[in-house]
């Protein structure tokens, strides 16, 4: 029985289930990426992320996640296609310029003995108007604005990397019950589209403690657009430098928002293992 070869993938931890759409033939992603990101019926992962040809780019990059909804990107997903794409041959050299949902993005595989052991990516200029996540909420940004939710008021800063996230800075990340608050900020009303939601915790100017409500997929280990919205984040509210090191709980990002205004991430892509998928891949 024939199964559809794929490749377990993660950037500190967030893991995807990565599928080369250049030999396999995909119908029914969402479907696929519903039952492929089953941890216990599955393979397990936080969903499934197509590499496939580009009329723009070097590869295409389609991403959905663990519960089959599409998402724009994602910072850990991209670093490990760049890494994919360059170790695969699909691409001459280090440079790798991927297609997303939310536009092209460069990336610049860094090399120790032939094997990439970090990416930087180039994440574009950060969106901060209300329109681009997108939110009902009124004004030119959303800084530090006040949102009621189930009885306690949260401060959100709202950018989109392309995929849109609110930050919230918090004294004691520990504190806080992400299953419980993580789906009400996600879902909150004034994010038409739903929203990634990030706690924070700023240690000093240049290094920030976070943890992540991952829209469609839950707690994750890391968000690499995330990280940038903090850093992003950080500045617009007056609490760090341009470039910090952003902590989450799979390991640290660097994080810089450049003088261009582009913002650049910077991290590990790891390999854990290829095989084969008998679930059927329709």
């Amino acid at each position: 029985m024939a199964g559809m070869k794929f490749t377990k993938m993660h950037g500190l931890g967030n893991d995807y289930v990565y599928v080369n759409a250049f030999a396999e033939r995909v119908g029914d992603a969402p479907s696929l990426a519903r039952r492929v990101s089953d941890r216990h019926r599955g393979i397990g992962g936080d969903g499934l992320i197509l590499i496939g040809p580009s009329s723009v780019g070097d590869v295409r990059m389609e991403m959905y996640n663990a519960d089959g909804s599409r998402a724009e990107m994602c910072g850990n997903g991209l670093r490990c296609v760049a890494k994919y794409a360059f170790e695969r041959r699909l691409v001459d050299g280090p440079e790798v310029s991927v297609e997303t949902d939310a536009g092209l993005r460069r990336a610049r595989c860094n090399l120790q003995d032939g094997t990439v052991r970090s990416v930087r990516v180039d994440m574009d200029v950060p969106a901060i108007a209300p329109e681009s996540l997108p939110s009902t909420l009124q004004g030119e940004r959303i800084v530090d604005h006040p949102l009621a939710i189930d009885g306690s008021t949260y401060n959100v800063t709202c950018v989109s990397l392309g995929n849109p996230h609110a930050v919230i800075f918090v004294d004691d990340l520990e504190s806080i019950d992400l299953p419980r608050v993580g789906p009400r900020v996600e879902n909150a009303a004034v994010f038409p589209r739903r929203i990634n939601a990030h706690f924070a915790r700023v240690d000093s100017p240049r290094h920030v403690t976070m943890r992540t409500w991952e829209r469609g997929s839950g707690e994750t280990n890391a968000c690499g657009t995330g990280a940038c919205a903090v850093g992003v984040a950080g500045v617009l509210c007056g609490r760090t430098m341009r470039s910090v090191i952003v902590t989450l709980p799979g390991g640290d990002l660097e994080i810089e928002w450049g003088a261009d205004d582009h913002v650049f991430m910077t991290g590990p892509a790891e390999e854990v293992f290829t095989g084969e998928y008998l679930g059927g891949n329709r």
